[in-house]
């Protein structure tokens, strides 16, 4: 019975292998090998049955079962019986030789099946075979292949039968006349020839150690002659190959004495077919192995064949080898071991023909011929010792190529002779010198992107290539320690080696090291050994300029420094202690920082202080002047390095000062302006300071120096002195001048104050004036920052107080005509920065400008820049460097002009020096173009807050000006630009510290009020308008605090001045300062208060703008203070929708709460007198009524939300907060749908197209804003918010969910505004018995939300609202019924307390909204379910006894409902229940044991929120299961925040299953089948898993509860489902039913 159902199954499985998609073949087979797995046997009986009896059976589903068959048998080939191989050999052998075609997919499986048997039935298998290997026949292609993959599989159970084979195989040769025929047997010879080597390796191992060479050679001959002279010369290219690839192996096997008689015609004949093929790798492969054979028997026939050898074989290195095409790579490196093999041989002769090509023309010849001696080099080194002179001179001309791919070569093959020996000989040194030289290549020689090269040898550039090499052979070879040290230090100061000076310096300092630790004096530089190497002057002068530029160069500087330390001996002895501590710290700085971080001029000082204490370390004046001439010898270098060529300079300057000798100092001076570069910019400022650092020591004699330039010819275009200079151009001769005069301006900087002041006048400026008249740039410049240097240093001087300065008011002058001649369109040139920073520090100067030279000073300054043109900002595509530098300049200019101006407010801190400062400001300041006004604006925050902070009052004067000052800023605090916005707060906030401080409050006295104008001006960064005027007003109100009473007219004048001002906003912020005035101020000002409000009024009429509006609303308020009923009667009369005239005047009507409190109670009472709609039958056939607002609560309602939106109405709205809730509440409710009457909608496009109205006129949105506002000014801010981020407000307008965001509202309210509810409560609960649905649904859906809050109980409004929801029970309003519901199953998270008291009544309703009859769509159902879910937490045992079991039948159907919020609720609720089934326990349990395969199944749910109610039920059954283990599971595997593996839990669950209550098996399975037809795929793929994996976990013992046969049919059945994923479970299912059999 077993056995037929066994077969059963694999035949269903096989019947299935006609199934198209892979996947589910890929799992039949998988299903066939489980079988296997179990009862191998008896499968592959059943395999060779089917097989047998399927003759039809296509051939790509007997695939599937031979695959199977083999994997069976590899997996069990220990355990395999001999009856059942026999049976397998024979099937297998009949299915690979029954079609005389060669069909590849199908033969192969079979011999696949043939060779994994015969790894253990090697000898049942030969027989089986060789009955189709027949003499004189010519046997099956698969035959053959069959042997070759036998003889790899199994080497010592094949080779003692290929003796016999290879004899009865030779006559076949010539009987082959098929290509493909001839191709298996090559295959099979080179299989059968390497298998024997293998054998003969491992004699020691082999069943018969007897077996020899010469056992096989006269047949592998044999064959050899019938492949090599027939078959290798046939059209087909395949079969050449494959003759190729077997003659390599059969040569080792090949008699001795017939290889050699062969080679004249082998060699020859494997060579020819390189021109045959594009593939070579083959042909190379073959080659090298017949050359090792021929080597191995020491032939001397292969010199005959070497010269044909090499010419074929070179080329094969010289054509690129292509990364991606791995057999071209895989070719080359059998070709190099063929030169290999050869050069072992015949070093001589491979020479001779190598180191000639190295001469060719072509590239690739040079670079393949260079590969070839590197490989030489490295793998026969004893041949190459002799040759080493020889190859050495042979690469001279290589190292003269500059042919990228060349370099690469030969730098390898340096590395390679650096290994063997070869760079220790004569001529090595030019080697080394070559691979420095490359490592001083540009590193971005190559351009980043170039076309994929096959002939490139490596990505990587030369140049890094060179690099790591040069340091791999300065660190890991150590023979080559005495060939580079000291070597390779005469790289290091050569200009051009300056791209290799990191590695070099990396290599020399490891190599230093290296010497050191050979003993103390090993690493001193012998100069009497190495006559070129460079001086210590020369090493020391190199490595510290190049340290300048720390980054550069890969972060020479870290590198060059720490040579420089290992060298201190060699420099100088007396540098050991101070470089030992000084240079670790600097390379310590290099590392720390960053090439964008760190700062260059304290790196370049660190430097120089460093070489100052070396200078006096040494302490020699001998060694100092040799230092000093090399570093002059240097110079030149540097030409096209000007960052290090300045350095240098400075080094000179530095080294210079400490020099003793007072001629030597003067000779390199004169020597220094004679050789100057002077039209280069770094090479002036370089020069100068040298001169400047010099001056520190030696002023007389830099100062003499200069003078004697100044006189010489060089300035009077005549021979004299200074004739070097005679053929230099006009514009030359000025960039003389401009070096000359900036090395004043540094001598005067930098030589000690005592002794240059003295020569400001006399020696120094006198020279400088002569050249004033310049229209140079670069002169102009040079002019401008000597004299900023020259005001400085008297600035700085100890005695500036004493020193008076005759020329200055001169100097100044000039700066301002050099200021005035820039052009005002744009900044080119830094010219008026400098000259402003200079000003800056002349005016300090004494004696004090004069007033006009002040005035003409100011002026030209501001004009020079706040007249420009916008700023440049960053362009479309990122900030051009152009743009950049621009930006830059423009704003240092800006920062020059700020501090020149409050060097001159510092002279006068008065109000006068202030009021005179904002004379020159004022007119920009309120300049219609913006860039004017915010670089005006900008500058007076910064004097403001320069003035506040140098004020010191002594007496207690008046800020006369105070009133002004602030009407010119404080409009600005919303001016269009933000950036103006934010420094006119600063400015008020100064101005008013200032009126403080000359109060005569402290300095550092705060103030809360004026402080809180900084907290303003974040809301001054976005321009909304409402923000900019609420901060306006805060502005304003402590303005209105802090200006003194007789400032205040003259404030409110300035300020109605400020309305015409051509910036808006700026006009609006005058109007909304002046009202805040009033209103702060307003009581002092009483009997002007008619002027102001006529002036406003007639404003309003004029035009509509936002000061106009605020003086009408002071109207408004003083007549309805008088005549309410009447403002408000004729108000409501304005045509809807309000203007915005008439919008400000009901706002005004909220200034104070008595009156607000009667207007609101009007406007009230006038919403609720009219009914709010009416019905209107449409014209259109077959439509329905509709609704139409009426228009008297439509208008009030507006009106209401005008008052409320006023901030002032929050008291009186305060108190009206319930009817006015209420109210609005119900007025949202009403008008949902409906729509505004014709005239009115009309009306609301035309005004909104003409000018758009502030909001919607639709009768809901204008409930809904208006409900907001209320809520809003009556203290629950919180409550608009919270409903407004849930998206309640636009609930509530939506006919489907208003009810939705009215539950959203009054949830806000039970949070946040709690105690308000009582009297809401009380005016709603009438509304219940509305006649009105909506309101009903409003009113239901409010209360039931607020009993999900706790307040209900704390206000005692439980049991009113509770009663209001079971009334409401029968209402006919299906939605009412619902909410109901939903209100009832609220109170459990709002008041779960009080529960177990009502539970009664609780669960009756509940029961009775799933039972009841008018719910098509299940929905009161569904939120019974919902409810009770939630109630039965509060429950316990005995409350829900007896309907429990009614419950779980009543809800059992919706688990499978097609609705996925039902099918939701129902488990939600169904797993809530198990918590109450402990008294009746056995009866819940069959119920869960009903609802688990379903539970279990809807973990595949389409649906998350299913699939998470099912995972929440199962952990709450699995306590009642009695299962531990399962439970456990359950607990762990199902937690919502872990993914869960489907496969793997669904096992583990059958497992427990099975071992717990095997008896269920059967019902299991049963309830399964029901699923095998659901809608979801995912769930009909999971049905037949499930029963897998019970079937896996069952014992034997219940096994025979199942019905099988139904099983195996439904499973078949199931086997044609559309969706492949499925067929794929029924498929592994299949497989597993083998363990119930």
């Amino acid at each position: 019975m077993m056995e037929s159902r066994i077969r059963r199954l694999a035949t269903t499985l096989m019947d299935a292998t006609t199934d198209k998609d892979p996947l589910v073949q890929e799992q039949i087979y998988n299903a066939l090998c489980y079988l296997g797995e179990s009862e191998p046997e008896e499968i592959l009986h059943s395999c060779d049955e089917y097989l047998r009896q399927h003759d039809k059976l296509a051939y790509p589903h007997r695939v599937i079962i031979l695959k199977a068959m083999e994997t069976v048998v590899r997996n069990n080939i220990a355990s395999l019986d001999k009856s059942t191989a026999k049976v397998v050999i024979f099937l297998a052998s009949n299915e690979m030789t029954k079609s005389k075609e060669v069909i590849r997919d199908w033969q192969q499986a079979a011999s696949s099946v043939l060779v994994a048997v015969g790894q253990r039935f090697i000898n049942k298998v030969m027989e089986e075979v060789l009955t189709k290997f027949q003499p004189g026949i010519l046997p099956h292609y698969f035959i053959v292949q069959t042997f070759a993959n036998l003889s790899v599989s199994n080497v010592f159970g094949m080779v003692p039968f290929l003796n016999s084979i290879l004899g009865t195989m030779l006559p076949m040769l010539g009987m082959a006349k098929q290509d493909h025929m001839k191709s298996v047997f090559c295959y099979a010879l080179q299989h059968f020839s390497e298998s024997i080597q293998e054998y003969l390796a491992n004699l020691d191992k082999a069943p018969d150690p007897t077996v020899r060479k010469d056992t096989f050679s006269n047949e592998i001959f044999s064959a050899y002659e019938v492949l090599f002279n027939s078959w290798l010369q046939h059209r087909e290219a395949k079969l050449r190959l494959a003759v190729v690839e077997a003659m390599g192996p059969m040569s080792y096997l090949m008699p001795s004495e017939k290889l050699e008689e062969q080679l004249p015609k082998l060699i020859p004949g494997i060579l020819a077919l390189y021109k045959k093929h594009a593939e070579a790798f083959y042909i190379s492969k073959s080659l090298c192995q017949i050359l090792e054979a021929s080597v191995n028997i020491g032939s001397r026939s292969l010199d005959v064949q070497l010269d044909a050898l090499l010419g074929t074989l070179h080329p094969q290195i010289c054509a690129p080898a292509d990364p991606f095409v791995p057999l071209t790579v895989k070719n080359h490196t059998e070709v190099l071991r063929c030169f290999t093999v050869l050069a072992c041989s015949f070093p001589d002769r491979v020479l001779a023909f190598l180191l000639p090509k190295l001469e060719s023309s072509n590239e690739r010849t040079r670079v393949g011929t260079l590969l070839i001696m590197r490989q030489i080099i490295n793998s026969a080194p004893s041949q190459m010792e002799i040759k080493k002179p020889f190859i050495l001179s042979s690469m001279k001309l290589p190292l003269q190529d500059s042919n990228d791919k060349v370099k690469r070569a030969v730098v390898q093959v340096i590395s390679a002779m650096a290994h063997h020996g070869y760079l220790e000989q004569p001529g090595g040194e030019a080697m080394m010198e070559y691979l420095v030289r490359q490592c001083a290549l540009p590193s971005e020689a190559q351009p980043k992107k170039q076309p994929l090269d096959a002939d490139d040898l490596t990505s990587d550039s030369v140049q890094s290539i060179s690099v790591n090499t040069l340091f791999l052979l300065s660190t890991t070879v150590d023979r080559m320690n005495n060939v580079l040290w000291p070597y390779l230090l005469e790289f290091v100061t050569p200009i051009q080696f300056t791209n290799a000076l990191t590695p070099l310096c990396k290599s020399l300092m490891y190599l230093a090291m290296k010497k050191q630790e050979e003993g103390e004096n090993a690493s001193l530089i012998r100069y009497d050994l190495n006559g070129n190497l460079p001086s210590p002057y020369a090493l020391t002068t190199r490595l510290l300029v190049v340290s300048s530029q720390p980054y550069a160069g890969d972060c020479r500087g870290a590198a060059a420094l720490r040579l420089l330390h290992v060298l201190q001996y060699s420099v100088h002895p007396a540098l050991e202690q101070l470089w030992s501590k000084r240079v670790p710290s600097l390379v310590e700085h290099i590392e720390e920082n960053t090439e964008k971080c760190l700062c260059q001029k304290e790196w370049e000082e660190k430097l120089l202080l460093f070489l100052q204490e070396t200078l006096a370390a040494v302490s020699d004046n001998t060694w100092i002047c040799h230092f000093v001439t090399e570093m002059c010898r240097q110079l030149n270098c540097y030409n096209g390095f000007p960052l290090e060529k300045n350095f240098l300079y400075k080094c000179i300057g530095t080294t210079l000062g400490a020099c003793v000798s007072k001629d030597l100092v003067q000779k390199q001076l004169q020597e220094l302006l004679e050789t100057a570069r002077y039209h280069e910019e770094a090479e002036r400022e370089g020069l100068a300071s040298c001169f400047g650092i010099c001056a520190i020591n030696h002023l007389e004699e830099t100062l003499a120096k200069l003078e004697d330039f100044v006189r010489s010819d060089v300035f009077k275009k005549s021979v004299g002195l200074f004739s070097i200079f005679k053929d230099r151009s006009d514009n030359e001769v000025e960039k003389i001048k401009s070096t000359l005069i900036l090395c004043y301006g540094f001598v005067a900087v930098h030589a000690p104050k005592e002794l240059v002041l003295s020569r400001i006048e006399a020696d120094i400026l006198k020279n400088i004036f002569q050249y004033f008249n310049t229209k140079d740039l670069t002169l102009k410049l040079c002019l401008i920052r000597s004299i900023c240097m020259i005001s400085q240093a008297i600035y700085n001087g100890g005695k500036c107080g004493d020193f008076v300065f005759s020329r200055k008011a001169e100097l100044v002058a000039q700066m301002v005509e050099f200021i005035k001649a820039e052009p005002l369109d744009a900044m080119r040139t830094p010219v008026r920065q400098r000259a402003m920073v200079t000003c800056t520090y002349l005016v300090v100067l004494e004696p004090h400008l004069s007033d006009p030279d002040r005035t003409e000073l100011i002026d030209t300054c501001l004009a020079s820049v706040l007249a420009l043109p916008p700023d440049p900002g960053p362009e479309r595509d990122g900030i051009s460097s152009d743009a950049l530098h621009k930006e830059i300049l423009y704003g240092d200019t800006l920062s020059a002009l700020k501090d020149l101006l409050k060097s001159l407010l510092q002279r006068n801190l008065t109000p006068h020096g202030l009021q005179d400062m904002f004379a020159h400001l004022g007119p920009w300041i309120k300049s219609n173009k913006e860039q004017e006004r915010q670089r005006a604006v900008e500058i007076s925050a910064a004097l403001l807050d320069f003035y506040l902070g140098k004020l010191n009052v002594s007496t207690v004067v008046p800020f006369y000006n105070l009133g002004v000052l602030i009407a010119l800023f404080s409009p600005r605090c919303s001016d269009s630009l933000p950036s103006v916005r934010q420094h006119a707060v600063d400015c008020v906030y100064c101005l008013l510290y200032i009126q403080l401080c000359y109060e005569g409050f402290a300095r550092d006295h705060t103030d809360e009020m004026v402080e809180g104008l900084k907290a303003l001006k974040k809301g001054l960064e976005e321009p909304d308008f409402t923000v900019l005027f609420h901060t306006c007003h805060n502005i304003a109100m402590v303005v209105g605090k802090r200006v003194p009473p007789d400032q205040l007219m003259s404030l409110l004048l300035a300020m109605f001045e400020g309305l015409a001002d051509p910036d808006k906003n700026c006009s609006r912020a005058a109007t909304v300062m002046i009202n805040s005035l009033l209103k702060e101020r307003g009581s002092v000002l009483q009997e002007k208060v008619p002027d102001i409000m006529s002036i406003i009024h007639s404003k309003l009429q004029e035009v509509d703008e936002e000061h106009v509006r605020k003086a009408a609303q002071q109207t408004v308020y003083i007549l309805a203070s008088q005549h309410k009923s009447v403002v408000v009667s004729s108000l409501l009369g304005s045509a809807l929708p309000f203007d915005s005239h008439t919008c400000a005047m009901w706002r005004s009507l909220a200034a104070e709460p008595t009156l607000t409190s009667q207007i609101l109670e009007q406007l009230l009472e006038k919403v609720n007198r009219d009914v709010p709609y009416k019905e209107s039958k449409c014209f259109l056939l077959g439509s329905g009524s509709e609704r139409i607002a009426t228009p008297l609560p439509l208008a009030a309602t507006c009106a209401l939300y005008e008052i409320m939106s006023a901030p002032e109405s929050g008291a009186a709205v305060l108190g009206l907060y319930a009817p006015l809730f209420v109210t609005l509440l119900l007025r949202v409710s009403c008008t949902v749908g409906v729509q505004l009457p014709k005239s009115l909608q009309s009306r609301e496009r035309r005004s909104s197209s003409l000018s758009p109205a502030p909001r919607s006129l639709h009768p809901c949105s204008c409930a809904v804003e208006t409900l907001k506002a209320m809520l809003a000014r009556g203290g629950s801010e919180a409550v608009t918010k919270a409903v407004g981020s849930a998206g309640g407000w636009d609930l509530m307008a939506s006919p489907e969910r208003h009810h939705d965001g009215i539950a959203v509202l009054a949830g806000a309210m039970a949070r946040h505004a709690g105690p308000r509810l009582p009297l809401i409560v009380k005016n709603l609960v009438p509304t219940l018995s509305s006649v009105f649905d909506s309101q009903r649904i409003t009113t239901t859906a409010f209360f039931a939300e607020l009993l999900n809050s706790n307040v209900v109980n704390d206000l005692m409004l439980l049991e009113t609202v509770m009663d209001n929801m079971t009334g409401r029970q029968k209402d006919p309003c299906l939605l009412v019924r619902m909410l109901a519901l939903r209100g009832l199953g609220n109170i459990s998270s709002g008041s779960p307390e009080k529960v177990r008291k009502h539970g009664a009544k609780l669960l009756a309703s509940m029961v009775n909204g799933m039972d009841d009859k008018d719910d098509p769509h299940n929905l009161v159902a569904l939120e019974a379910m919902s409810s009770l879910s939630k109630l039965l937490d509060h429950l316990e045992e005995r409350d829900i006894q007896s309907m429990l079991l009614h419950i779980a039948i009543r809800i059992r159907p919706f688990f499978d409902s097609e609705q996925p919020d039902l099918r939701q609720s129902s488990i939600v609720l169904f797993g809530n229940l198990t918590k109450f089934s402990e008294e009746d326990c056995e009866a819940f349990f069959e119920q869960i044991l009903n609802g688990l395969v379903t539970l279990l199944l809807h973990l595949q749910d389409p649906k998350p929120e299913v699939v998470k109610a099912c995972k929440f039920a199962l952990r709450m059954c699995g306590p009642n299961m009695g299962c531990e283990g399962l439970c456990d599971m359950f607990l762990n595997h199902l937690r919502e925040d872990r993914s869960l593996h489907y496969g793997e839990f669904m096992n583990n669950v059958c497992k427990h299953l099975m071992q717990s209550y095997p008896e269920m098996l059967n019902r299991l399975i049963s309830t399964n089948l029901f699923y095998f037809k659901s809608n979801w795929v995912d769930i009909r793929a999971a049905a037949p898993m499930f029963i897998g994996f019970l079937v896996l976990h069952v014992d034997e013992d219940h096994c025979q509860q199942v019905d099988l046969d139904q099983l195996i049919s439904a499973l078949n059945l199931l086997l044609k489902d559309p969706v492949p994923a499925v067929r794929m479970k029924v498929a592994e299912t299949l497989g597993r039913l083998v363990r119930i059999l």
